[in-house]
């Protein structure tokens, strides 16, 4: 876990699907922007405040958000926050 600031590691790649291991300093955030593929967002540790399109999530332990490709969203972590991002590569929507 960072003490400050963000760290990302791809553990997990093929032709369908990429895994990105996350993990956020209490505070830090991804400010809003959008992914060509659809992916899934699944909290591991801590709390964070999802912002997806319209909609705000108050993340804990085992959240699990989809999103669908070009949705808008955002993360801050209020506390520190482990994540695992799936990106659907070989999905089309």
């Amino acid at each position: 876990m960072p003490v400050d600031g963000i760290i990302s590691r791809t553990i997990y790649q093929d032709a369908t699907i990429k895994a990105v291991l996350f993990g956020f300093a209490a505070g830090q955030e991804l400010s809003e922007h959008t992914a060509a593929i659809p992916a899934i967002m699944h909290i591991l540790q801590g709390e964070a405040r999802i912002t997806l399109g319209e909609e705000v999530v108050e993340a804990v332990p085992n959240t699990w958000v989809h999103m669908p490709a070009r949705l808008p969203h955002s993360l801050q972590a209020r506390t520190p926050v482990v994540m695992l991002l799936l990106l659907l590569k070989g999905s089309r929507e």
